[in-house]
């Protein structure tokens, strides 16, 4: 059998699916459904959320299937539609609808953060899953992706949310592409957000948050194009970009990212203060309604774990 088009869009506790073959729509907890199918038979599906696998019984009679991952069961004689590739990735937003916090690490892992700053940086990241887990909301809401960049550019984590992040374990070497970094973050950002749309999701204004403790080596043409796009996305507020620098930052070019926000120098090694005000501002944007300005913790000041360099 071959592959066929299919949408599935959900709202709270109802689904409804698309295809050629008609509409189909369920409505349930996740885990547990009840519906009609596209070709109008009536079914429940019992499942274990996040994982795509799942079990369905059709009442008239005829079959039942378990699938996996979205293939095809076989020796379907209602000739059900397979479920297309990207019924996974639906899948977690029909299990929890709820709107999303991205947020996109861009975290400087070069050389010179060998040592006692990668170690810190790496309880930092730790402590802040740690914290959003503390929140039930922002437990749900806020998702986040992980670039590092030493040496080369890597995707660490893609999107999830904070209950199923798990803080990787980042090792320092190599030189330092942060425009590189700052380049795929925005449009890895852009997917998601794309992703958030067709799934009918809110999101808040996206964050993302850069690191270093150098400064960028992948050119002076590849670093203007990073600052034009950084200061073009603010400008068209599709999000919010913060700049952090530690040890011999050069802050300089960092000011060269964003017209409106000054970059901030981290005191010392403080990196699980960071985070810990990271967590408590993603909290507070996450109990709130989608488009409303939130006043977020300081971070500098008497008890802050950043200043602004001069």
């Amino acid at each position: 059998m071959g592959w066929r088009w299919r949408k599935t869009i959900g709202r709270g506790p109802f689904r409804w699916t698309l295809s050629r073959r008609g509409v189909g729509w369920s409505f349930g907890i996740p885990g547990l459904r009840y519906g009609h199918s596209p070709s109008g038979q009536p079914y429940v599906s019992v499942g274990i959320p996040g994982t795509g696998l799942y079990w369905i019984k059709y009442f008239n009679g005829s079959s039942s299937a378990s699938r996996q991952g979205g293939r095809p069961g076989r020796g379907n004689p209602m000739n059900q539609e397979p479920y297309s590739g990207f019924k996974v990735t639906e899948q977690e937003f029909a299990d929890n609808p709820d709107p999303r916090v991205p947020c996109v690490l861009l975290l400087d892992t070069s050389a010179s953060m060998s040592g006692e700053p990668i170690a810190e940086l790496n309880l930092g990241l730790q402590q802040y899953r740690d914290e959003l887990l503390m929140d039930n909301l922002a437990s749900r809401r806020v998702e986040v992706a992980i670039f590092r960049f030493g040496g080369d550019v890597g995707l660490e984590r893609d999107f999830v949310i904070a209950r199923q992040f798990d803080p990787p374990a980042l090792q320092a070497s190599g030189h330092t592409p942060m425009a590189e970094a700052i380049m795929r973050g925005i449009k890895h950002l852009e997917e998601r957000k794309a992703t958030y749309q067709s799934n009918g999701v809110a999101y808040y204004r996206p964050w993302i948050f850069l690191i270093t403790d150098g400064e960028p080596t992948d050119g002076d043409d590849a670093w203007r194009v990073a600052c034009e796009a950084v200061r073009l996305g603010e400008q068209q507020k599709k999000f919010t970009f913060f700049a952090v620098g530690t040890g011999a930052a050069n802050y300089d070019k960092l000011r060269q990212l964003s017209p409106t926000r000054q970059p901030l120098r981290l005191k010392g090694i403080a990196f699980r203060e960071m985070f810990r005000w990271l967590s408590n501002s993603q909290t507070r944007v996450s109990q709130s309604q989608v488009g409303t300005h939130i006043a977020l913790p300081p971070a500098t000041g008497d008890g802050g774990w950043a200043d602004v360099p001069t």
